[in-house]
C-alpha cells in the first residue's frame, strides 16, 4: 500500500454520552479511548500523516502530541462532513489515499485495518460494515409514526471504519455534493453521490463506536476477552 494520511474527526460534543467529559479522553483500560483508536494507525510505516479536526485541540495535544510526530491539529467544522473537509484540505496532495476513521472506536484491529487497505487499492474505495442484526421498518417520525414498510434485511449493511478512498475522489466528492453537507451522515456517501463505486469488507463486531457509557463498559469487556 502506498502512504496514505489518516482523518480521525474529534470535534464531536459527546452529548448522547453523558457528564461533563468527552467520551474521546475516558480511560479504557489505562490509556484515552482516543490514543487506542490512533494506535494501530500510527503502528503502519505506511501512514505518512495525521490530521485531527477538533474544538478541543489544547486537551487533546497533551494525550495524543508525545505519542507521534506526525499528528496534527485542525479546526473542525459544525457537522462531521464539515469537519472532514477542513481536514482533507490539509493533506497534502502527493499523498494518493485517506483513511477516515472514527476517534471513537477504539478496538480497531490491525487487522482490519489491512483488509481495508488491500481492497481500497483494488477496488478504489472500501469500508468494513456487518450485516444489519435487526429487524428495520420505515416510518415517519418522531413516534409514535405508522410503519411505512419493513427493509429487506439480507441487503442492508451498517457502516463503520475506517473508511478509505483515494484523496482526490474525496476531495472531488466534497467540491460537487449535491446535499448540504450537515445531511451526509457517511464518508463514503460522498462517493457514492458522484458515481464511485463503494466496496464492502466483513467489519468486527469489537469495532464498536463508543456513543454512550453503556458502549464504554461494553468496549471494556471485549478487551478483557480478547
Amino acid at each position: 500500500m502506498p502512504p496514505f494520511a489518516l482523518i480521525l474527526p474529534a470535534a464531536g460534543q459527546s452529548t448522547r454520552y453523558g457528564g461533563t467529559r468527552s467520551k474521546l479522553l475516558e480511560s479504557l483500560n489505562g490509556r484515552s479511548v482516543i490514543a487506542r483508536s490512533l494506535q494501530p494507525f500510527l503502528d503502519r510505516a505506511d501512514l505518512a500523516c495525521v490530521m485531527i479536526p477538533t474544538a478541543d485541540a489544547d486537551s487533546l495535544r497533551s494525550v495524543l502530541e508525545p505519542l507521534d510526530g506526525r499528528i496534527e491539529f485542525c479546526a473542525g467544522g459544525d457537522c462531521r462532513a464539515k469537519s472532514v473537509y477542513e481536514a482533507l484540505k490539509r493533506v497534502p496532495t502527493a499523498i494518493e489515499w485517506i483513511a477516515v476513521h472514527d476517534a471513537a472506536r477504539p478496538n480497531i484491529s490491525p487487522k482490519l485495518i489491512e483488509a481495508t487497505l488491500v481492497a481500497a487499492e483494488k477496488h478504489g474505495a472500501a469500508v468494513p460494515a456487518l450485516a444489519a442484526a435487526l429487524t428495520i421498518k420505515q416510518a415517519s417520525g418522531p413516534l409514535p409514526a405508522k410503519v411505512e414498510r419493513t427493509l429487506p434485511r439480507h441487503s442492508l449493511w451498517t457502516m463503520q471504519t475506517p473508511q478509505i478512498m483515494r484523496r482526490i475522489d474525496l476531495l472531488n466528492a466534497f467540491e460537487n455534493c449535491p446535499l448540504p453537507l450537515d445531511q451526509v451522515t457517511d464518508d463514503m456517501q460522498l462517493l457514492e453521490l458522484t458515481g464511485i463505486d463503494v466496496w464492502l469488507v466483513p467489519g468486527d463486531e469489537g469495532n464498536l463506536k463508543i456513543t454512550t457509557a453503556m458502549d464504554l463498559r461494553i468496549a471494556q469487556l471485549w478487551l478483557e476477552g480478547n
